[in-house]
């Protein structure tokens, strides 16, 4: 029954049209001598604060072309009911072909430096949250299969940003389980993955449990590497994303401002 729904939902959030892309503003970050390229909503109303969607792709999505990347959730908001009501930022950078968000092997040991592509993801937010009206207590991370590992790693890196992150179909260190225990979390992954095994997600969600923290997981029975057909959709994890909060949101233009005067 999940399965058949997956298909249809495939079939009918074909997300990648070009005039849906061009509601996205372009723009790019310059890391180590490359341009990362990305695309970000922005609400029409200016004269308010609204949440930023942080989003992720997987290695499929990988390249230059600016638009790939919108497949699957952001251009979603322009066309699904359940999202469309959801006024906020999204942003949406490409990860170049033969790179990656984050290391895929959740058995190796967490690299102290962020991979370049993933350098380039934290100084967008950094920027978008200091010039748009971002409520900074409400930052969203999600991300799938290759973005999933990178949500992993993004949300270990700065837990204190994000008012609730949802991977899907990734994994990542189990060591990090203690920094995210305090992190709203709601993990997805299909029982029948072919492409990342479940056991990527429930050794993070049963490593962050044994650190005391609560994450949600679902795992999808018969499922397999679409899993974010569902999440994504009416009855996913969206609802519940656009209802966390961070108490303690951090500031962003601090952030800015220390890391232009610092030497």
């Amino acid at each position: 029954m999940i399965a058949e729904l997956f298909l249809s939902l495939a079939i009918l959030s074909g997300s990648g049209d070009t005039h849906m892309v061009d509601q996205f503003e372009t723009n790019s970050i310059q890391h180590a001598g490359r341009q990362y390229p990305y695309r970000l909503l922005v609400p029409i109303d200016k004269n308010a604060d609204y949440p930023l969607v942080v989003f992720l792709h997987g290695a499929g999505e990988r390249g230059t072309d600016n638009s790939s990347q919108m497949q699957h959730l952001p251009a979603r908001f322009l066309t699904d009911q359940h999202l469309k009501k959801k006024t906020c930022y999204v942003l949406a950078m490409q990860c170049p072909q033969g790179d990656q968000w984050a290391n895929y092997k959740s058995n190796t040991a967490h690299p102290a430096s962020p991979r370049d592509p993933m350098i380039a993801v934290i100084q967008a937010i950094q920027e978008v949250a200091a010039d748009h009206r971002v409520d900074a207590s409400r930052i969203y991370l999600t991300g799938l299969s290759m973005g999933g590992f990178g949500s992993w790693d993004l949300a270990s890196r700065h837990p204190d940003w994000f008012a609730a992150v949802v991977p899907i179909c990734g994994g990542g260190q189990p060591e990090n389980a203690e920094k995210l225990a305090q992190v709203p979390i709601w993990a997805f992954h299909g029982t029948a993955d072919a492409v990342v095994p479940e056991q990527a997600s429930l050794k993070m969600i049963r490593a962050i449990r044994r650190a005391g923290g609560r994450p949600a997981y679902t795992s999808l029975e018969g499922v397999g590497h679409g899993s974010w057909h569902f999440v994504y959709g009416p009855h996913g994890a969206m609802e519940w994303m656009f209802a966390q909060q961070n108490p303690t949101p951090p500031d962003f233009g601090s952030l800015i401002e220390d890391e232009v005067i610092s030497p």
